[in-house]
């Protein structure tokens, strides 16, 4: 009986976490606009709802059940939010600002892959160089790095935007270019072909 008994607090522990898992997902990929993954996930989030709350409500006076469904619960909220923060999905804005103007802040962070948007601004202390930086959210932590090392006294300030649109940054991403040398270099050469094609003089006509 004993062993029984253990056996079913473990089943509805794990079902919880794996069905509190999936709903965690699922909220996060609808928040990130992916629609069908997330009606996807739905699927299976209701098939573990469905059998974790039939075991407990089935044995309703074992109390070790209840205990073992709370848990359960709460840890999926957890091993849920690790999952999205290792999948990393989106983008995040980066705002800079460095107090020292004269540093080759914009072209160092560019030089890294990084698309930035600078302008001069003016703080209580003097002149200030700010920035604006569009990063895939799985790269956030590598240009942290870049930012401090250029800069370790920089003031940082990091959100999600809501919606994007246009610009070349974007579409070099989406196209997996961003951090990857090989289709880097390719799309410069094809640049460069098309550039030298196009100035190419058309021979006259033999009269």
């Amino acid at each position: 009986m004993l062993t029984n008994a253990l056996i079913m607090v473990a089943i509805i522990f794990a079902v919880n976490v794996v069905y509190v898992s999936l709903m965690t997902i699922r909220m996060i990929l609808t928040l990130k606009g992916r629609t069908y993954i997330a009606a996807f996930v739905s699927m299976f989030e209701v098939v573990m709802y469905i059998v974790g709350l039939g075991l407990v409500l089935d044995n309703l006076n074992q109390i070790q059940n209840i205990i073992a469904y709370a848990i359960g619960y709460g840890t999926g909220l957890i091993i849920g939010s690790i999952i999205e923060e290792k999948l990393a999905l989106g983008y995040i804005t980066v705002n800079v600002i460095s107090s020292n103007p004269d540093l080759k802040f914009t072209k160092r962070i560019r030089d890294k892959g990084f698309g930035v948007t600078s302008w001069s601004s003016y703080g209580m202390d003097g002149d200030r160089l700010t920035m604006q930086i569009l990063t895939p959210r799985k790269y956030e932590l590598r240009l942290y790095e870049v930012i401090k090392e250029i800069d370790p006294k920089a003031f940082i300030i990091s959100y999600e935007p809501k919606r994007i649109h246009g610009g070349f940054w974007v579409k070099q991403v989406r196209k997996g270019r961003l951090f990857n040398p090989k289709k880097k270099e390719a799309t410069q050469q094809k640049q460069t072909t098309t550039t030298n094609t196009d100035v190419q003089v058309k021979p006259e006509k033999e009269q």
